[in-house]
């Protein structure tokens, strides 16, 4: 049986290991990485202690594999990042020499990104503020959890104020790209915006 319900502290450690277990493309990546915490460091964690009334997870017999958190404001969500965030695992992770950061080991790379964080295209949070990450562990796939997950969320970050949003997604992840089209999402293509890895999509 399958049950959506709000995050709980005790479900961090759920968080760490969903998040490692989708970071290939939305595969295992357990194999590639040492530290068991540096994906979700980055993608799920600073959620569940910044803003928890606004992630969800799905549990099963096995316990949580699946969630859905976001922010309804990106640009306010990053200086919060950089401000109460990023000094902590910076002081936990040091900065790797210059040839790592560009090709060393995936843990590596992961503490480059904690160092110097990706930011969200000015375009993209200008038309579409809000932001939302959501993944599910293999065994909660194609059971309608993300369906309702988001939709779960989407009542939520509406209740505070948001109406676009945007998801960004790996150009190798074909099935989520195939959901995010399912929930309504389409891809942003600006001159501004490269052909790199990340595919961005809006919802208005």
């Amino acid at each position: 049986m399958l049950t959506l319900r709000p995050y709980a502290p005790g479900d961090l450690e759920a968080l760490y290991a969903v998040s490692l277990a989708t970071a290939d493309a939305g595969t295992d990546a357990s194999r590639l990485y040492h530290d068991r915490h540096i994906v979700g460091s980055i993608y799920s964690a600073p959620y569940a202690a910044l803003e928890p009334d606004l992630v969800m997870v799905a549990a099963d017999e096995e316990g949580v594999g699946g969630f859905v958190l976001g922010a309804v404001d990106t640009v306010t969500w990053e200086a919060r990042l950089e401000r109460s965030w990023w000094p902590q695992l910076r002081r936990q992770y040091p900065m790797p020499c210059p040839e790592v950061r560009v090709g060393g080991a995936p843990d590596q790379r992961r503490i480059s990104m904690i160092h110097n964080p990706e930011r969200v295209p000015e375009q993209i949070s200008r038309e579409f503020p809000a932001h939302v990450h959501l993944n599910l562990a293999q065994r909660l796939q194609g059971r309608g959890a993300g369906t309702r997950l988001f939709q779960a969320w989407l009542r939520l970050a509406n209740e505070r104020g948001a109406s676009a949003m945007h998801v960004a997604v790996n150009r190798a992840n074909a099935r989520a790209m195939a959901f995010w089209g399912k929930m309504g999402f389409r891809s942003v293509t600006l001159p501004e915006l490269s052909e790199g890895r990340t595919l961005w999509m809006g919802r208005n």
